[in-house]
């Protein structure tokens, strides 16, 4: 079920497209700061109880319905599946923005993928590089990628065998959604409410992001892959970040990373990877690396059905 599933959300979305998920997020925005404002009183054990409160409505609330729909008819079940992942899965959620960069370089309007970039990472890129904008287009993407689409597919999984239906999903994009939200604020009145769903995050991404990072080596450059993972991921400022990046510069051979210019102020950041400098082929090469990455782990998830069925 849980292949049928995501090969279904899959297929919906490249055929639909959802053109109105920006008022879901926007809901979750008013939804998650509803918690912010009522229980942030600065301190790291009121961030966690407001963590567990935000996350327990909306997955007692799919527990439910899952429940209902499995006792009603196991394709009722199925269907909701279906319609979980096409909400929180899918590369449509930023490859409209890649394919327009990617254009725009090709069509050498630096100006216009300048500004899409920076739609995109909501920072001005006006002063980027042509190799620059590739250079980090390519990074975004891998990170969406992992973040949209093969972490989700993970939690989906372990869930659906756990028998929690679509839980898993809805769990890891409410989680990295409150660590956007409150995780990644530092500011003092702000205070230390957002460090619990900081730990959330990476206990989460702890495992599902080193499964991405092993499938990017099995379907990339495996010995490069692995060399950069080792010698380059420990020294990016994020450490989830630098893994998945690090083992996408080292599949594509490509260098990722490097000091550039965003807002106005330099942001200093190591080098990923020994390949060649970023260019709009090797953003074509990224598109084909992620969806092999896609690929591998369906095939996986077919063989792991098929070996249960057997057994």
């Amino acid at each position: 079920m849980s292949l049928l599933s995501l090969i279904a959300a899959l297929l919906l979305e490249q055929v639909h497209p959802l053109s109105s998920r920006k008022y879901l997020l926007t809901w979750l925005r008013g939804y998650v700061d509803f918690f912010q404002r009522n229980f942030n009183a600065g301190e790291h054990s009121h961030g966690r109880v407001a963590w567990i409160l935000a996350l327990a409505v909306p997955l007692g609330l799919a527990i439910a319905i899952n429940y209902l729909l499995l006792t009603a008819h196991p394709v009722f079940a199925w269907a909701f599946s279906v319609l979980v992942l096409y909400l929180t899965m899918g590369f449509r959620q930023f490859s409209h923005y890649y394919t327009d960069i990617h254009k725009a370089l090709i069509d050498r309007q630096l100006d216009k993928a300048r500004e899409l970039l920076g739609n995109w990472l909501g920072k001005s890129c006006n002063e980027l590089s042509r190799e620059e904008v590739a250079r980090v287009t390519i990074e975004q993407a891998l990170l969406c990628s992992h973040r949209n689409v093969f972490g989700v597919v993970f939690w989906f999984v372990i869930f659906m065998m756990l028998g929690l239906g679509p839980l898993g999903a809805i769990l890891y994009r409410l989680t990295l959604f409150l660590y956007n939200r409150w995780g990644t604020r530092s500011d003092t009145e702000f205070g230390d409410f957002g460090s619990f769903a900081r730990q959330a995050y990476h206990i989460m991404e702890w495992l599902p992001l080193r499964l991405t990072a092993s499938t990017l080596a099995i379907v990339g450059n495996f010995e490069d892959t692995i060399d950069c993972w080792r010698n380059h991921a420990p020294s990016w400022a994020d450490p989830e970040a630098g893994i998945l990046l690090a083992s996408g510069a080292g599949a594509l051979g490509v260098k990722l990373g490097q000091t550039i210019v965003l807002d106005q102020q330099p942001v200093f950041r190591p080098e990923l990877g020994d390949g060649d400098e970023a260019d709009t082929d090797f953003m074509q090469s990224a598109i084909g690396l992620v969806w092999r990455a896609m690929v591998f782990q369906l095939l996986a998830l077919l063989f792991l059905t098929l070996a249960h069925l057997l057994g």
